[in-house]
This record gives structure tokens, C-alpha cells and sequence, in this order.
């Protein structure tokens, strides 16, 4: 059975994030390792006074990228799914489109 995924928006706050962590993703070399991604992913959250702990900065993550309020380290997520394919999730996320409409294979 297929999780329920309940997908969100990003607030103006946090797409100024995502585009940080967009931009962030783009400049790292295609050897980046998964342990590379989680740690820019994490200094992209430090960056952003909106999330008041890191932890919402990831929760947000999960509700607008994944569906889900938790799910896997974000630098094995996208490691594992792909830099390129995760910029253009990201893309996606920041023009505000509806990512509850499967354009790519986002696994469960």
C-alpha cells in the first residue's frame, strides 16, 4: 500500500532556502559523496534565521519535497535520487507548482 503523502508549499522564507540549497547542490562536484550532501544541506538550514532548529528546517524538507512529515537523511535522498534530478525538484518547489502531480518517480 502506497503511503498517503500530503505535500505543501514553501512560505517566501523557506524558498529562499531552497534556492540556497539549489544553488549550493549545483556547484558540488558529481563525486559529492552522501555524507558531502547532508552536510551542505545542513549548513544551508544553520544559514536561514527561519527555522528556529535545524530539525524544522528538515521537517520542512520532508512536507514539501517528499509528502511526509520524516523520511530519510537528505544526503542519502539525494545522493540517492540524483543532484540534477533533485535541482529540478527543487526548481519545481520554488516556481510553487503543485508537487503532488507526479512528474518523476520520487520513490515511496
Amino acid at each position: 500500500m502506497r503511503p498517503a503523502k500530503h505535500y505543501r508549499k514553501a512560505t517566501q522564507d523557506e524558498k529562499k532556502a531552497l534556492e540556497n540549497l539549489r544553488n549550493v547542490l549545483a556547484s558540488m562536484p558529481a563525486t559529492a559523496t552522501a555524507d558531502d550532501v547532508q552536510t551542505q544541506v545542513y549548513e544551508v538550514g544553520k544559514r536561514h534565521q527561519c527555522f528556529g532548529e535545524l530539525r524544522e528546517w528538515f521537517t520542512a524538507l520532508y512536507q514539501i519535497l517528499l509528502g511526509q512529515d520524516a523520511g530519510p537523511r537528505m544526503g542519502s535522498f539525494i545522493a540517492l535520487y540524483g543532484i540534477g534530478e533533485t535541482i529540478a525538484l527543487l526548481d519545481r518547489a520554488i516556481a510553487g507548482e503543485d508537487l503532488s502531480e507526479e512528474r518523476s518517480a520520487l520513490p515511496n
